[in-house]
């Protein structure tokens, strides 16, 4: 009789939090940007990063999400370098810079290359249809896990979704909105001195 197969250990979100070395950082990287075929980099690199490997709090990582949001270049690129920085300043930050882009550089150009050859084959047309649908499922995931972090801050919610409607609804650009919702949120979040008894 044949044994039955073990379910998959979950990993513990309250275990305590890890310093990564150089190796475990390119290879966290990797996973990283190996994980995300098709896009939802955001979504893989918080599971990966806080979820299982508990390098980061979720905190921790959406500080550094928002950073690299705001800065200008690809937000997994800049999401890479504020790790990397964070445990091991600028050598952590090379490493995890070449673990994110190292291999799925050498694997987008032979891609290129196939593409270039096949790209009026009707199966790879609606196989990229495919990948394109599950990307936008793990963005959507990604989104409501950060909204899940601030469901009890009401003035978190109030700018996300004055953002969203500026954005989408009013077709305001980029780099006016956070030039204004900014400052304005980090005004309201700024740490103030409790008094002193």
């Amino acid at each position: 009789m044949d044994p039955q197969p073990q379910p998959h250990p979950q990993p513990d979100p309250n275990a305590p939090l890890r310093m990564p070395n150089h190796r475990e950082l390119f290879m966290g990287m990797q996973q990283v940007a190996l994980s995300s075929f098709g896009g939802g980099l955001s979504a893989w690199s918080e599971r990966i990063v806080v979820e299982q490997r508990r390098w980061m709090s979720e905190q921790a990582f959406l500080t550094g999400l928002t950073v690299a949001r705001l800065l200008p270049g690809p937000n997994q690129i800049n999401m890479a370098v504020y790790i990397g920085s964070r445990f091991h300043g600028l050598s952590g930050a090379l490493v995890a810079l070449g673990g994110m882009l190292l291999l799925p550089f050498s694997l987008l150009m032979l891609l290129g290359l196939g593409y270039y050859y096949l790209h009026e084959t009707m199966v790879v047309d609606r196989l990229l249809a495919g990948v394109i649908t599950a990307s936008a499922g793990m963005a959507l995931s990604m989104g409501f896990k950060i909204a899940n972090s601030y469901t009890r801050d009401p003035v978190a919610l109030g700018i996300a979704a004055a953002s969203f409607l500026a954005m989408d609804v009013f077709h305001v650009r980029l780099i006016p909105l956070v030039l204004v919702a900014g400052p304005l949120a980090m005004a309201w979040y700024w740490p103030r001195r409790t008094p002193q008894p």
